[in-house]
């Protein structure tokens, strides 16, 4: 409406114009109108310079109009009512366009923030991969994920082991591949998804990092316990019987030798009897201790946790086994980076965990000059508490290495196979993991991740 009167005020200036250059045209042609002639021509000269003002702070507004719309500087207002009637209503449209602009882009920014709040707090690690192998991490559980560790480059992935960095260079869009992800030496079970998103008429691969080893280990562990819990019960239901019998018939054997000791023969036959149903009592007692031992893998309480000081969980554990070690020649080298750092944890667990730990590093140390145990605990580069128990021992055989874990398996002549299954275990209650690495310099590295 406003553009429709400017048009026709600016037409009616011109029309005045026109009528007034052909009458000044025909009073030139008239001798005498010297002084009309003049006069007109002023007149002329003013509607001239009026229609160019009139037009210039119309374009002059207009111009502000679209400089404000450009730069988004919606704080511009226009009040144009000394232009003319009309005017008025088209700074009201100018202000309100700007208006609406503004909340356009107030509506944008809050949903670019809300969205931007929503990549950064998912759980999931989100990246993505350009085509020229520029790496960009979105999200906060990426950062965390890869640490202070620079990763802007594909290359980069290869510090988190070779099998992420081809699986990351290979996967095609729509697939899901598991990968391994090695974790500051944690061997961690990730599940890696793909999809391509095009940006500016280029195309980039966007992934997803999903940390599933802890439902791996849960379900591995709940397995576990299942073929545990079936079979102690089975093998009590036998053994115990056999065990009791097999007392009951040294008795009876007793009995007997006590009522025939005139004949040597019997006597001599009865004793080995006697022996070997000794020998069926004792197998019974260790089979059934055996079995008590691993019912421990199925009846682990859930963790009480409690905030720890670790300098007081290692001088501990320093006074039980210094006096100990002292007699053996093995030194126990104990430090924590930062000196007071906690823990929150269940503390008879953390203490078990560690003992059994550390008796491992000094049967592994018998017999070996400049024997050292090491328990250090320190923050690693996600800002987690690792503990650690090193040795300088033999260390451990890689094939031996992958089953080190797993219950029932062990070295040791009377081992039971349950006390690295079950620290697992704990870790596993503690959202945390524990593994073995080779000692730098030789030896066996036990790691213990929060």
């Amino acid at each position: 409406m406003g553009f429709k009167r400017f048009s026709v005020l600016l037409a009616g200036r011109l029309v005045v114009i026109m009528l007034l250059l052909m009458g000044i045209a025909y009073l030139i042609l008239l001798p005498g109108y010297h002084a009309a002639t003049f006069l007109t021509f002023c007149v002329i000269v003013f509607l001239v310079f009026e229609v160019y003002r009139f037009v210039q702070r119309t374009n002059a507004e207009v111009s502000r109009f679209l400089d404000a719309a450009r730069y988004a500087d919606f704080s511009q207002r226009f009040r144009m009512h000394d232009l003319g009637a009309g005017f008025g209503e088209l700074g009201e449209t100018f202000t309100d366009i700007l208006k609406r602009f503004q909340e356009v882009r107030a509506g944008q920014e809050k949903e670019l923030r809300h969205l931007k709040a929503l990549v950064e707090h998912v759980p999931v690690p989100l990246m993505s991969l350009h085509a020229d192998g520029a790496l960009t991490v979105w999200n906060n559980s990426a950062r965390r994920l890869f640490g202070s560790t620079p990763t802007t480059h594909l290359n980069d992935l290869a510090q988190f082991g070779e099998p992420l960095l081809k699986e990351v260079a290979s996967i095609e869009p729509g697939e899901r591949r598991l990968v391994g992800f090695d974790a500051d030496g944690v061997d961690q079970k990730m599940m890696l998804v793909a999809t391509k998103i095009i940006i500016d008429s280029k195309p980039e691969k966007l992934f997803s990092l999903q940390n599933i080893q802890s439902e791996l280990d849960v379900a591995q562990l709940q397995a576990w316990q299942d073929l545990v819990r079936v079979l102690t019960h089975e093998i009590m239901n036998s053994i115990t019987p056999v065990a009791s019998l097999a007392k009951t018939a040294v008795d009876l054997v007793d009995d007997a030798a006590s009522k025939v000791t005139d004949n040597p023969e019997v006597v001599d036959e009865l004793g080995d009897v006697k022996d070997a149903v000794n020998t069926v009592a004792k197998r019974s007692d260790r089979l059934n201790q055996f079995v008590s031992s691993y019912r421990s893998l199925t009846r682990l309480p859930p963790p009480e946790k409690q905030l720890i000081r670790l300098k007081d969980i290692f001088e501990e554990l320093g006074s039980l086994f210094d006096k100990e070690w002292a007699e053996k020649g093995v030194q126990l080298v104990a430090k924590i980076e930062p000196a007071e750092l906690d823990l929150s944890a269940d503390r008879e667990m953390l203490e078990q965990v560690l003992i059994n730990m550390m008796q491992n590093s000094g049967q592994a140390l018998a017999g070996k000059e400049d024997a050292t145990v090491w328990l250090l605990a320190r923050l690693n580069r996600r800002g987690r508490v690792t503990i650690e128990v090193a040795d300088n021992g033999p260390g451990v055989p890689a094939d031996i290495a992958k089953r080190i874990f797993v219950p029932f398996f062990t070295t040791k002549r009377e081992g039971s196979g349950v006390g690295l299954a079950l620290t697992r275990q704990v870790m596993i209650a503690h959202g945390g993991a524990v593994s073995l690495a080779e000692r730098p310099g030789g030896g066996a590295q036990f790691s213990l991740t929060f």
